[in-house]
């Protein structure tokens, strides 16, 4: 088949401005249930874009790992290029695919790190190879060959036998602090329904309907 004639039909009932909560967060919050509900393929996974002062931007998928009214948290290298890169520029998109519910949620925002008491706390409740993954990985750096760290991981293990492994320096975690979120759903006829709330300073926000 080719691309051009690849599509999918949206079938699902439509998004109306008297279906949402007044809170993104609390829409949010019902649409992830929802997706969780159905046994999709890691719900949380999320796309972050980021970009350079100068405007390059770069995009992967991280976890959502916390929420609520401060913003959506997720954890990661601060030394790695999505880490310089919000150093630089703390300002970033995500987005969150659903295709089996026809949906799209995308969130954009202001980063900051999140306290370190919050980064040690999740940090402990890592696997123990992801902690010792975080200490081996000088993410986003180019190596030599994968057996630089599967050596390292080597090393690691022996220096922490009884696995008490302390949080990275280098390791831990942001939060966007949503200024836009717009729920997508998939209509017939690709006349999709997008509704988006923006923050009204210094509270409230404000919903509104964009063309799909």
């Amino acid at each position: 088949m080719q691309l051009s004639d690849m599509r999918q039909e949206y079938t699902w009932s439509g998004l109306s401005e008297a279906d949402m909560d007044a809170d993104p967060l609390r829409q949010f919050e019902k649409w992830l249930e929802q997706a969780l509900a159905a046994h999709l393929p890691e719900p949380n996974a999320m796309t972050l874009a980021t970009a350079t002062p100068d405007g390059q931007p770069s995009a992967r998928v991280v976890l959502l790992k916390a929420f609520d009214a401060s913003g959506f948290t997720f954890f990661t290298n601060y030394d790695s290029r999505k880490g310089r890169e919000l150093t630089a520029n703390p300002r970033a998109a995500l987005l969150f695919f659903w295709p089996q519910l026809q949906r799209q949620v995308r969130i954009e925002g202001t980063v900051e790190r999140v306290a370190e008491a919050e980064s040690d706390a999740y940090f402990r409740s890592r696997p123990l190879g992801s902690r010792l993954g975080a200490w081996a990985s000088p993410q986003s750096e180019v190596i030599a060959s994968r057996d630089v760290l599967e050596e390292r991981m080597r090393e690691l293990a022996q220096k922490f036998p009884d696995g008490d492994v302390p949080r990275p320096p280098h390791w831990g975690g942001y939060r966007v602090y949503p200024l836009t979120i717009e729920f997508w759903q998939g209509r017939p006829d690709r006349l999709h329904d997008r509704l988006r709330y923006q923050r009204m300073q210094p509270t409230g926000w404000r919903l509104e309907r964009l063309s799909p």
